[in-house]
């Protein structure tokens, strides 16, 4: 297979941050504008939009294909930006785990007190998914 198809491991593990949680919050912004456009211009036509869905490979409790390369070491069990384009859009985060499982959580505010950043949720999740 041609080297240019593949991914490149030097972009494709990036930690989650503030930063990522607002350009999604901005993509999730943009898109309910385009929809409102879109749906006014469409009231007539009666046109059917693509929906985009998520890769049969990269669904939660599988097996990270090797497609992806090896996880750093200090990116286990920690947040990371999701890979799959159908997850761009909405509030997740994926976290691997050794065996590279894939566990995916919400970015919103959990019991409406920790957010995804909190040290007391993370170290939750680390323990939910230890192997």
């Amino acid at each position: 297979m041609d080297p240019l198809f593949w991914p490149s491991e030097t972009n494709r593990f990036r930690r989650f941050t503030p930063e990522s949680l607002a350009a999604i919050e901005e993509k999730i912004a943009n898109k309910k504008k385009e929809q409102v456009k879109v749906k006014e211009k469409n009231k007539d036509q009666g046109v059917e939009e693509d929906k985009l869905t998520p890769q049969l490979d990269l669904k939660i409790c599988k097996t990270l294909p090797s497609l992806y390369g090896d996880i750093p070491a200090e990116l286990v069990g920690e947040p990371l930006e999701d890979f799959d384009p159908y997850y761009s859009d909405h509030k997740t985060f994926m976290v691997l785990n050794k065996r590279r499982t894939i566990f995916r959580f919400t970015a919103t505010p959990a019991l409406f007190i920790f957010g995804p950043f909190n040290p007391v949720r993370k170290t939750a999740i680390k323990i939910l998914i230890h192997s």
